[in-house]
């Protein structure tokens, strides 16, 4: 690889910021630009949906660093938006008419949220959660409402319930499937959930559409649906999902599919074009196909891994997913990918707000699933990076622990 002496970073979020500061922790001293469409400094986006909607922190709290770390570290930060990639030329073009060149190009666009396609979603108090505005519009508003309508029941919108039921708000959640956060965790990890959400007051609807959402002059007053029901609503969250900021590469004729498509070391169908973080489409050794995954963890490792590439230090992506997420009294912890499991071992009592459940794919242990049981979750992120070759019949054994089992297998693995 020819030395390197300008990296443009298009996106100011975890993945981005991770890929700028490990360049310099690395001692790379070319130029970082990092183009990005929200004002500010690049700020955590997980706390937004709960410590920051709660008023537990401030958005100073939330920043990866303060101002002066980019003048310090000679990061520069450009409020904007990347319109055109000239990959011939190797520049971007910027809204404001800025054209900036670039050795190595680094797309860590992120996604956005999926927007319901009803009648009424334009009404005043219709929002999604994902970025710092949007919480900042949802925070005084949780306080002036007696009920929420949460369209979806995923990791935000039941972040959000539980935030909303814990300030007094009634919650009542629409859900199109069968079970909360059924893309992502197991049956028996939904029900323990389902069933704290109820005993926080939450309301959820399970197997129900939406026809629509009211509004009296321009304001939410509740939805409709499909069976005929009006349920009263000051606020009306959606949550139903994530699009992959992808179009920008596919103008510029990288592959895309899922996202954008990239291979082992995270490089695009273009050598000087690297894709990371929500908006990557990639191949997972814990995965039997390409995944795109939104976590915080693979967006800083993938940061990382990029960074060290383009240091001169290549190798292939091999991180293990892992995933969490704060609803009132309960953490999920999630280590590997559930996905396409065919059997499932219960370890521990789901009515103490204390599970773990083992996701086994053909016998083998793929995924963990922990609810307040930290050690646990650190135990199977170990397990799952060494492939341990832990079976159904070992965790049905009697007195099984998860923590246990890790220590005694560590060197013999």
């Amino acid at each position: 690889m020819s030395a390197l002496n300008s990296v443009v970073i298009v996106g100011g979020g975890q993945a981005g910021f991770q890929t700028a500061a490990s360049l310099r922790q690395g001692g790379f001293a070319g130029r970082i630009i990092i183009v990005g469409d929200e004002p500010g400094v690049p700020y955590q986006r997980p706390p937004l949906s709960k410590a920051y909607l709660l008023g537990k922190i401030g958005a100073h709290a939330i920043r990866f660093r303060q101002p002066e770390y980019f003048e310090e570290h000679r990061i520069e930060r450009l409020h904007d938006s990347v319109t055109r990639i000239d990959r011939a030329a190797r520049h971007v073009e910027l809204a404001s008419g800025t054209v900036i060149p670039y050795d190595h190009l680094v797309l860590a666009t992120g996604a956005r949220n999926r927007v319901p396609e009803l009648p009424g979603i334009e009404l005043d108090g219709v929002i999604g959660l994902r970025t710092l505005a949007d919480a900042d519009t949802l925070s005084p508003r949780i306080s002036s409402i007696r009920s929420a309508v949460v369209i979806g029941a995923g990791f935000i919108g039941l972040e959000f319930a539980a935030v909303a039921a814990a300030k007094g708000v009634a919650v009542h959640v629409i859900e199109l499937g069968e079970r909360p956060m059924a893309r992502a965790i197991s049956k028996p990890m939904s029900d323990l959930f389902t069933a704290g959400h109820a005993s926080w007051g939450v309301q959820i609807d399970f197997r129900q559409k939406l026809r629509r959402i009211l509004g009296i002059e321009g304001k939410v007053s509740g939805v409709e649906l499909e069976d005929g029901r009006v349920i009263a609503a000051g606020l009306v969250v959606y949550g139903i999902g994530v699009l992959p900021n992808a179009e920008l590469a596919a103008a510029a004729g990288l592959t895309v599919n899922n996202g954008i498509c990239v291979d082992e070391l995270l490089l695009t169908s273009d050598p000087d074009i690297s894709a990371i973080g929500d908006a990557a489409n990639f191949t997972s050794c814990y995965a039997d196909k390409p995944v795109r995954l939104e976590s915080v963890q693979n967006a800083v490792d993938q940061g990382k891994a990029v960074a060290a590439r383009l240091m001169g230090k290549p190798s292939p992506y091999t991180a293990l997913p892992w995933f969490w997420t704060d609803q009132g009294a309960l953490r999920l912890q999630i280590a590997g990918l559930a996905d396409g499991h065919d059997e499932t071992v219960q370890v521990g009592a789901a009515d103490g707000h204390q599970l773990a459940v083992l996701c086994f794919r053909q016998g083998r242990l793929i995924a963990v699933e922990t609810a307040n049981r930290t050690a646990d979750h650190m135990a199977a992120r170990k397990l799952l990076a060494r492939n341990t070759p832990l079976t159904p019949a070992q965790a049905r054994e009697p007195g099984f622990e998860l923590k246990a089992y890790e220590a005694a297998t560590k060197d013999n693995t």
